[in-house]
């Protein structure tokens, strides 16, 4: 070595055999090794809070560990790209909002066969003429076309009735005077419940022509 270069060398092996320089390189190594170690904890504890397979947890933490306290950053990184996208309970979350909407869609009410939203009062789809329901001749309440006996008054409904209503989705056209009769069965019922529905029933009433 040139004489030259002899005081540089000699300068930079006291500053590194200092004590106080060696006390603070163990200090980054421990630094780093509990950062490392850190890592590996924190994706045991991610991966718990996104899958429920038992072994995950341990395997991604291995992972972690595996790539040393020198290259665990991208373990890190790599980690971060192949974990589960959503948490367990957003999981939960996000099924359990489907669920309500299908729930929700479900019970909207619709017509069999031109599939149009209906309301739960309708005898008459207005727009294909599909019978929705009918009214008991005993209560004057809205049943079920496959009903066989009225669930408000327990009338039974004749066999004939109720096959005939329950085969075919698309009625034949009301015989002259029946649809008024109904809708004044159910005007009347409405009536019955109280004068809060009486507007109702009045506003939903078609106009006669003429």
């Amino acid at each position: 070595m040139p004489k030259e270069l002899q005081p540089v060398t000699d300068a930079i092996g006291s500053f590194f055999s200092s004590p106080i320089v060696q006390i603070g390189f163990r200090a980054i190594a421990i630094y780093i090794v509990i950062v490392w170690l850190a890592a590996a904890y924190w994706a045991f504890r991610d991966l718990q809070s996104r899958t429920d397979n038992p072994i995950a947890p341990y395997l991604g933490a291995a992972f972690v560990i595996v790539f040393t306290p020198f290259l665990f950053p991208f373990a890190v990184l790599v980690y971060r790209l192949i974990r589960p996208q959503e948490r367990i309970g957003e999981t939960y979350e996000r099924t359990l909002a489907e669920e309500a909407l299908l729930n929700e869609v479900e019970a909207v009410a619709h017509c069999p066969t031109c599939a149009r939203r209906v309301e739960g009062e309708w005898i008459i789809c207005p727009t294909c003429r599909t019978r929705l329901h009918r009214v008991c001749p005993n209560c004057s309440r809205l049943v079920g076309l496959d009903w066989s006996l009225c669930a408000w008054c327990g009338r039974e409904f004749e066999r004939r009735d109720v096959v005939a209503a329950a085969s075919s989705g698309m009625i034949e056209p009301l015989p002259d005077g029946a649809a008024e009769r109904d809708r004044a069965s159910v005007r009347a019922r409405r009536i019955a419940r109280g004068p809060s529905t009486i507007a109702s029933a009045v506003a939903t009433e078609p106009l006669a022509e003429g």
